[in-house]
């Protein structure tokens, strides 16, 4: 497939700014338009034929829209974006993205796995690794097609961290960033992949001229994973004045790739602590939708002087739902004086249900729920609200809600719930944060920290929040609303294209 005309700037990422669903008569396809930081970034580029967007087809409705339109989706459907789809064969994608992407990388990186028992790397294991070489050299082909001389291209997530280095080996004119949306692991937790598989994936993001990340700490560990990883074949100098470093390195990482010369190849490490978009969040929170839902939830919770405790996730293992339901639990068993005084609100949404342990984890954060409200609730209160339907809209109105918003988990790249609700929140609001969120690099110094495992310590955390005067909490609330916008999504996709030249 030959572009109709070159890119300038191309951003790829497993999931596009579109996804499609088949109408109710089958004939036709709905187009919904996706949301969060890379759709902003992008269109702050602005539409037209300088930028495009490559991303795979995820379900049916994607593939027929690729079918239908040989992957370069109508500008009517995008915003006036320019995106090409790639309908990647749907084994491929699977072993990709379930088996590899988030059943490793993910639990890697997250820390999730249960040693005694997992990870077991076997047969299996490498053949799903073959899809995901595959899922990533259909990104570095396609890339390779549309991009103009010297273009820059801006590669997300650990979907694509093979793409850097494929792409380098097509295309050596190419300016290339990768960028990591999740924590880094430990350099002893990434040891735990194979050897060759570490050396590739490392191997793979340093063929970007540059790799960023949305803390320093992810910066660390990673550059600690490719001195440890790669052992004479990747030396870390000092940076420039941001402190950062430069790695010297070899080129794919693989012993073969050492030759006489002495690490020939140069990427930078960059750090890009993506905010909230403070001008979209408070007037989406305001439309009638939101207001319609608003009421809703004031008529559940009942009580007007009732404290709302908010939390807004994905049931993700890595969230931490069910300890802190736990801490929650045990505020109101040893503190008998809130019952009846405060609700907790939490939005639990369903992710990744195709996968065994994903549901598992759906169902007990649902009863642990139910447990409580069958423990303490009495006929005018009910303790906790839950609700595991997505709705945009009711979240936007729990914000608002806020007395106490509740961020614990176990690790995350950055948690942009944290950074939200302060700017959304009518009356303002205390956060309590997990030091393991990336947010805590931008936020700890206003929020009530906690450590994520200990569930006594999240319970006094959360009396803390609750009984914080109003006057402390309104200048908490504050602050953390200016540090949360401090680097919004426009800003953070332009910072990034700058630091390649572009």
């Amino acid at each position: 497939m030959v572009a109709e005309q070159p890119a300038r700037i191309l951003v790829a990422s497993n999931r596009g700014p579109v996804s499609y669903t088949r109408t109710e008569d089958g004939a036709g396809l709905a187009a919904k338009r996706g949301g969060g930081g890379l759709v902003s970034g992008l269109s702050a580029v602005g539409s037209g034929a300088e930028a495009l967007w490559v991303c795979a087809a995820l379900g049916d409705g994607d593939r027929e829209a690729v079918r239908r339109t040989a992957g370069r989706l109508d500008p009517a459907d995008t915003g006036g974006q320019r995106v090409r789809m790639l309908d990647i064969p749907k084994d491929v994608f699977t072993d990709a993205y379930n088996g590899i992407a988030n059943s490793v990388l993910w639990f890697v990186h997250h820390m999730l796995y249960r040693t005694p028992f997992e990870p077991v790397f076997d047969q299996e294991f490498r053949r799903q690794w073959a899809s995901y070489e595959a899922y990533n050299t259909a990104f570095a082909d396609a890339l390779a097609e549309e991009a103009a001389e010297e273009a820059a291209v801006l590669v997300q997530d650990y979907h694509l961290c093979l793409v850097p280095g494929l792409l380098r080996e097509r295309r050596p004119d190419l300016r290339i960033g990768h960028f990591s949306h999740t924590p880094w692991a430990p350099a002893d937790w990434f040891a735990m992949l194979p050897d060759d598989i570490a050396a590739q994936l490392l191997g793979g993001m340093l063929g970007a001229d540059r790799v960023a990340f949305l803390t320093h700490r992810w910066a660390t560990a990673f550059t600690e994973s490719c001195r440890t990883a790669l052992p004479g074949r990747c030396t870390v100098e000092p940076g420039d004045d941001d402190g950062l470093p430069v790695l010297r390195h070899s080129g794919t990482g693989s012993p073969a790739d050492t030759p006489g010369g002495r690490h020939p190849r140069t990427t930078r490490v960059g750090v890009h602590g993506l905010g909230a978009d403070a001008d979209f969040l408070r007037e989406r929170a305001h439309r009638p939708d939101v207001d319609e839902r608003l009421a809703t939830l004031r008529a559940q919770i009942g009580g007007a002087d009732r404290k709302v405790i908010v939390r807004v996730d994905r049931t993700e293992l890595s969230k931490n739902i069910v300890r802190g339901l736990l801490a929650y639990r045990h505020l109101l068993a040893e503190r008998p004086e809130w019952h009846g005084r405060v609700v907790h609100v939490a939005f639990a949404y369903p992710s990744r249900q195709d996968l065994a342990v994903y549901r598992e984890y759906t169902g007990e954060v649902q009863r642990i729920a139910a447990e409580i409200n069958a423990a303490f609730a009495t006929p005018d209160w009910q303790p906790v609200e839950m609700h595991v339907r997505d709705d945009f809209a009711r979240s936007l109105a729990a914000y608002r809600l806020a007395d106490v918003v509740l961020v614990n988990p176990i690790r995350d790249g950055m948690n942009l719930v944290a950074k939200e609700v302060p700017v959304v929140s009518e009356h303002g609001c205390a956060l309590v944060l997990s030091r393991e969120a990336g947010a805590a690099e931008d936020l700890g110094e206003h929020a009530v920290m906690v450590n994520p495992y200990d569930v006594t310590g999240t319970a006094d955390a959360l009396h803390e929040a609750l009984v914080m005067p109003a006057a402390e909490r309104t200048d908490r609330s504050k602050a953390l609303a200016t540090a949360a916008t401090a680097l919004p999504p426009a800003r953070w996709f332009k910072d990034q294209l700058e630091a390649l030249g572009g």
